[in-house]
Parts: C-alpha cells; structure tokens; sequence
C-alpha cells in the first residue's frame, strides 16, 4: 500500500494552522502559520533505478514574541514524513 499525506498527518498527530508548540531544546513558543503538502526524494530503487519519491507534510512555523505583530520576525520550516522522528523529538504541542 502507497503511503499518502493524510497519513502522515494521522501517524505523527501534526498542529493544523493557528496552533501554538513550543521547542523542546529552547522553549520558545512558535506559531504554526503555514501547512502543505510535498514530496520528498529518497533513493533510488535499486532494482530499476528510477527516483523515488515520499509524502511529507511542510510545516511553517513562527516565532511568538510579545509585541510583534504575526509574521514578522522569525520564521522556521520543516518538513515530516511517516519515516522520521522530528516533530516528537523538537516540538511539543502547547493548545
């Protein structure tokens, strides 16, 4: 079975738009402000060789600072797939 978008979102329980997490190495808050769907390249298929390709989903996050209008500042983004780690390890979902 192909594995699709919709799975990841459900394997790795992702933020939708406007939800806030905070880093685990620095504990900053952030914002996610921007959720789409991509591709990544993986390696080639070692029996023919063609490019393969996976879903992931790309997260745009940014920054919350007291003062600062949304958007303006810093600004990070990330792609997860159903084969990485990432989300769970950095982020930790705040509402």
């Amino acid at each position: 079975m192909r594995e699709t978008h919709d799975d990841v979102i459900r394997a790795k329980h992702l933020p939708k738009v406007g939800q806030s997490v905070r880093s685990r190495k620095y504990g900053t808050p952030w914002r996610v402000v921007e959720k789409k769907e991509v591709w990544l390249n993986t390696s080639d298929d070692p029996k023919t060789g063609a490019c393969r390709v996976m879903p992931a989903i790309y997260l745009c996050y940014w920054r919350v600072q007291d003062g600062q209008q949304p958007g303006i500042g810093k600004m990070l983004g990330y792609a997860y797939s159903l084969h990485d780690n990432t989300f769970d390890a950095n982020w930790e979902l705040l509402n």
